[in-house]
């Protein structure tokens, strides 16, 4: 009998209903369209540019159209002596606005970080240039370098200079007037990014740093230099990709000239297929120009060893 009696197995447990799946994919679903359409956006003319490097399209000669496989790249490394010109003047040009709007950004983010009256004013001040628009900006300078009313006009009125002077005109001057104008608006970028950064640095460390009977400079190079570190190496990475494809200042200040002194690159790239209608070729010059500065960045990371130890 007492084999026979049953033993009371446990009660199974409730079976758990299987989480539903549509709360996790809900996110997605709601950044989906978003994502398509930033996708598309910048996919396709990506795609179409790689399409069009491998083609003769031109427009206003469609009898010339077709397949040209690599022979605008051929054209652009062999044939094409504007395009190494242009390639050394875009390295100048990037080299020197960076690494002076790099210099005058710190100078200003250290200065506009310390107390003094007036400090929210005179930090207006300086980040309102990089509030002005790239087209805006470049009317300001035009006015500026104007023969008939701008500096050169008061400069002659002191007996410094002629009259009917431009800057923008004389192989000489050119490039210095060109550089002063973006530094105006440039300079405010690295401020920003800088100053932004430099109010996370602990006031300890100062302290500590005074009491050990560091000078103002040795603060400066050992605590506040490896701090900004980062924030350098990303500033200085973002301003120089969108320097070398700068184009509205250069070609509304000076259109390239005189004589090609200013002919940017991306500034060749646009002349060739706006004005000369040659998008074939223009997109042969884009595509090389985006793996030249997908190279350069890739190096310029891995050299500088951005995100690791400060």
């Amino acid at each position: 009998m007492a084999h026979a009696a049953a033993v009371a197995k446990p009660p199974r447990p409730p079976r758990r209903r299987r989480a539903s799946a549509t709360p996790r994919r809900l996110p997605y679903l709601l950044i989906g369209p978003a994502a398509l359409l930033m996708l598309g956006f910048i996919a396709y003319p990506v795609i179409s540019v790689f399409y069009y490097s491998l083609q003769n399209y031109n427009p206003t000669k469609p009898w010339r159209n077709g397949y040209a496989g690599f022979d605008n790249f051929t054209r652009i490394f062999t044939e094409d002596p504007l395009f190494w010109d242009t390639l050394v003047f875009s390295a100048k040009w990037v080299f020197v606005e960076v690494g002076l709007q790099l210099l005058f950004g710190l100078a200003l983010a250290l200065i506009v970080n310390q107390t003094f009256v007036g400090r929210a004013l005179g930090r207006a001040m300086v980040f309102s240039p990089w509030a002005v628009s790239g087209v805006l900006t470049s009317a300001i300078w035009v006015l500026l370098y104007n023969s008939q009313t701008g500096i050169t006009r008061y400069l002659a009125d002191m007996g410094i200079g002629d009259y009917g002077v431009s800057w923008l005109s004389d192989t000489s001057t050119v490039f210095p007037a060109v550089v002063i104008a973006d530094l105006w608006r440039g300079v405010p970028f690295f401020a920003i990014l800088i100053l932004a950064d430099l109010q996370s640095v602990s006031k300890d460390l100062y302290e500590a740093a005074e009491v050990d009977g560091a000078s103002r400079f040795k603060q400066f190079w050992h605590i506040t230099l490896p701090h900004l570190k980062d924030a350098i190496i990303l500033s200085t990475l973002l301003r120089a990709v969108w320097e070398f494809n700068n184009v509205d200042l250069l070609y509304t200040l000076t259109g390239g000239g005189p004589a090609g002194e200013t002919t940017t690159l991306p500034l060749y790239i646009a002349n060739t297929s706006v004005d000369a209608h040659n998008f074939g070729y223009a997109s042969a010059l884009t595509t090389v120009a985006f793996l030249i500065l997908l190279f350069c960045s890739m190096v310029y990371l891995r050299l500088s060893k951005f995100g690791g130890e400060k």
